[in-house]
């Protein structure tokens, strides 16, 4: 999903507009015809939890998400952008005395409380790029210590190559977008589906099944690549035909707004609960680059992050007594400068926060060290980046998935223990 604000720089609109987020070169035949992103491998993996992988695109600003009114420097920067301490107006809700939440964040309250969601702030790439688009390429592909690389394949394809299927392998992995992100470039049995509940086969229902037969009577007599991914297209179509989308009814008491983030949400727990083996969601939520009329406590940031955290809310609830069977986390490719601008706005920045929830999180508190916002501390004006993401991403596939070869999935990279997923 793109949100189109006005307050965004010239390179992400463009990006935008192309509907290219970070879908990769060699997704190309994903993108003109999914049905080539599927592969024919079967397995019999272990049930492992679903990785939820959310990329908030466009950098979303962590100061203003989880603040840091416990360092006076962030008001020297921010006279009239940053969000109060707790107790004034509009103030950000206390986390841990030294951290706070956006009050527009307040329905992730009761997962933080719960132990559930966990924070990593000061987080992001050792690419220093401040193009969105390098900075979505390295981080999507894994290799920010090498950008431009020329690698093709993103991380979680690698996790997803290095393991085998959990479950049937028919669907191991979907975008809910149009396009397969570039960080499911090459994944094995993987598909964009914008809308899962509609991935029907087309036409009247009462022919249904004499013209799927025929379609798939008709590839069989084809060469590779086609035969096997267009069975491996029907094999799909079957699968998620047999799920009650329309008549799910949300455990907890939970409740999925109408907007597409929410409905994201929803169809990822339907598909995590039909136990279908699916093993990866990824869904991207651009419109995050605001370098004008940002509005933290009132306009677009507010109601972005409303509809954010509204959304991750209903999911926890739904799932919740299932938190084993999913892993979460949202990134941006990188975030704001520590320093407001003339537009009441922020820049393109270095460190940033991440989201992290589901099983095996150590939630309830905000992980990472904390550089400060001293003008000697910044990155050239930025929060410094002190935790590397593979480094929280290298925790969700080991301790939470388990099973991956970390040493394919980030080449050249030894994670350090964080202790954010155990």
């Amino acid at each position: 999903m793109y949100l189109q604000p006005k307050n965004e720089c010239a390179e992400y609109a463009r990006l935008s507009r192309r509907g290219f987020l970070g879908a990769s070169a060699a997704g190309a035949a994903a993108l003109c015809s999914p049905r080539l992103a599927f592969s024919n491998s079967r397995g019999s993996g272990s049930a492992r939890p679903t990785v939820i992988g959310l990329f908030l695109r466009g950098a979303m600003d962590g100061l203003s998400v989880v603040v840091p009114y416990g360092d006076s420097d962030l008001y020297v920067h921010r006279p009239t952008l940053a969000v109060p301490p707790p107790g004034a107006a509009s103030g950000a809700l206390d986390l841990d005395g030294f951290f706070g939440l956006n009050p527009n964040a307040a329905a992730l309250m009761p997962a933080y409380q719960a132990g559930t969601l966990g924070f990593v702030h000061a987080c992001g790439s050792t690419d220093p790029s401040r193009s969105h688009f390098s900075a979505m390429q390295s981080m999507e592909t894994g290799t920010p210590d090498h950008p431009g690389s020329g690698e093709v394949s993103g991380w979680l394809a690698r996790h997803l190559q290095s393991v085998a299927p959990s479950g049937s392998g028919v669907l191991r992995a979907i975008s809910v977008d149009e396009l397969l992100p570039r960080v499911l470039a090459l994944a094995p049995s993987s598909l964009p589906i914008p809308e899962p509940a509609d991935f029907l086969f087309p036409g009247a229902a009462v022919s249904a099944a004499a013209r799927r037969d025929a379609l798939e009577g008709a590839y069989a007599a084809t060469i590779p690549p086609l035969a096997p991914a267009a069975v491996s297209s029907l094999e799909a179509i079957d699968l998620l035909g047999g799920v009650d989308f329309a008549g799910y009814v949300p455990a907890n008491g939970a409740v999925y707004g109408a907007d597409p983030f929410s409905q994201a949400m929803r169809s990822i727990a339907v598909l995590i609960k039909a136990g279908i083996g699916l093993e990866v969601a990824h869904y991207d939520y651009g419109g995050w680059d605001h370098h004008s009329a940002q509005g933290p406590i009132q306009g677009t940031l507010a109601g972005m992050l409303a509809s954010l955290s509204e959304g991750l809310a209903a999911l926890r609830l739904d799932m919740q007594g299932r938190e084993s069977e999913y892993v979460l986390y949202a990134k941006s490719e990188f975030g704001r400068r520590a320093a407001e601008n003339g537009s009441a706005g922020t820049d393109h920045g270095s460190g940033g926060m991440m989201m992290v929830m589901g099983k095996g999180v150590v939630g309830g508190q905000v992980h990472g060290s904390w550089p400060t916002l001293q003008a000697a501390a910044l990155d050239e004006g930025d929060l410094a980046v002190t935790t590397d993401y593979r480094d929280v991403l290298a925790e969700i596939l080991t301790n939470a998935v388990g099973g991956t070869d970390l040493s394919y999935v980030f080449s050249g990279h030894a994670p350090t223990p964080l202790g954010v997923v155990l």
